[in-house]
């Protein structure tokens, strides 16, 4: 069974760190660099968890986020709030914005697989092995 992360993100070096780190477990990561690709990336793709940037050029995450709320193919998704925000204020917006997890900039990489693995069935949980 594939897992499918769609990431939500105007950063390339953050695209490509989450990438990299996903990956090598066998994660299916797709990138898209607006709200509107990945409203379409998440109705075409059906993803296991998004992670959605706060800070992107055609729509804040708030909007994103309750927008893809209201969709009925994606709405049960669990959108993981990715943002350079301090942790309490980071918490703060889960909540106000229907999300199910935060995740701190900058991104680590044991942190990342932890949240990841609360998606995953129990079968599949990945540990993070540093080299």
């Amino acid at each position: 069974m594939s897992f499918t992360v769609l990431l939500i993100e105007d950063v390339a070096d953050s695209a490509t760190l989450v990438q990299r780190l996903l990956s090598p477990f066998g994660y299916n990561v797709l990138w898209a660099r607006t709200a509107e690709e990945g409203i379409q990336m998440a109705v075409d793709n059906r993803p296991n968890v998004i992670l959605l940037d706060l800070g992107l050029p055609d729509m804040d995450g708030k909007t994103l986020a309750g927008y893809l709320r209201t969709m009925p193919d994606v709405a049960n998704i669990p959108i993981v709030v990715v943002t350079a925000w301090p942790e309490e204020t980071a918490r703060r917006m889960v909540t106000q914005y229907g999300c199910d997890s935060y995740l701190c900039k900058p991104i680590e990489a044991e942190r990342l697989l932890a949240l990841i693995n609360r998606y995953l069935p129990k079968t599949k949980e990945l540990r993070y092995q540093s080299p």
